[in-house]
């Protein structure tokens, strides 16, 4: 029995490869700033799921095959959304003080961000940290902390700036589910927050749980804005002791 060798797969250039083509004669020109626009709004309101190919060019009112003569897949939406995510940091990016405030405006931005747009923590990986806008939000940032004392290094500057994102990432994904709940279930999860800060009051009262009492007065009664300032202090001042050595 011969093999039968199978044609290579047809290598397609990436999405920030490929040149924006001219529009059709007599047609109105789809750029990717407008795809990105719409994909967006419908993640805002609906969540992610709610962008597709289909309902992304509904809402542009075009037909979906020419999208798809833009944008080949759902994954290069979604690049395009992270991209507009990146380009609205940027807006955002008043860089002033010492190294730092320059990070706490780093974190507090990406806090402020991803809870005016909840899809971008479902959006995480190598693919979407070199889209265009990320790369220059990344570079100016980096060119922000380059002529502070301690960050000489940029390679070193680099890891800790993906420190401290790691760490606004990490909380942040936290309140989003919060938030997301807040806002699916309204009364309903303000009455089960309600139900539990008691419940949680009531099984510390056992006095089986010391050290949780003497770490918490409150389990529920401290602001997510207030939780989020702290542990992004904690980090901070690690950042700090290690420069000092």
């Amino acid at each position: 029995m011969s093999l039968r060798l199978l044609p290579p797969a047809k290598k397609v250039p990436l999405l920030w490869e490929r040149p924006e083509p001219a529009p059709p004669p007599g047609s109105v020109p789809l750029r990717w700033a407008a795809i990105a626009r719409a994909a967006v709004s419908l993640a805002d309101k609906k969540g992610l799921g709610a962008v597709t190919l289909r309902t992304v060019a509904a809402a542009l009112k075009v037909d979906s095959k020419r999208l798809r003569e833009r944008v080949f897949s759902k994954e290069e939406l979604h690049e395009l959304m992270v991209d507009a995510f990146y380009q609205e940091l940027l807006a955002d990016s008043l860089y002033g003080g010492d190294w730092r405030q320059i990070l706490r405006e780093v974190a507090q931005q990406s806090r402020r961000a991803v809870h005016k747009h909840l899809w971008f923590t479902d959006l995480q990986g190598p693919r979407f940290s070199m889209v265009p806008h990320a790369l220059v939000y990344i570079d100016t940032t980096l060119d922000a902390l380059a002529d502070e004392p301690g960050f000489e290094n940029i390679g070193s500057a680099l890891r800790i700036l993906q420190n401290v994102s790691a760490y606004a990432t990490g909380a942040i994904v936290g309140e989003a589910t919060e938030v997301r709940c807040e806002r699916r279930f309204g009364k309903e999860w303000m009455e089960m927050r309600d139900t539990l800060g008691p419940y949680y009051r009531r099984r510390l009262a056992t006095g089986r749980f010391a050290r949780i009492v003497q770490a918490v007065e409150d389990p529920l009664g401290t602001s997510l804005d207030v939780l989020f300032d702290q542990g992004l202090e904690f980090m901070i001042d690690g950042i700090a002791a290690r420069l000092s050595h």
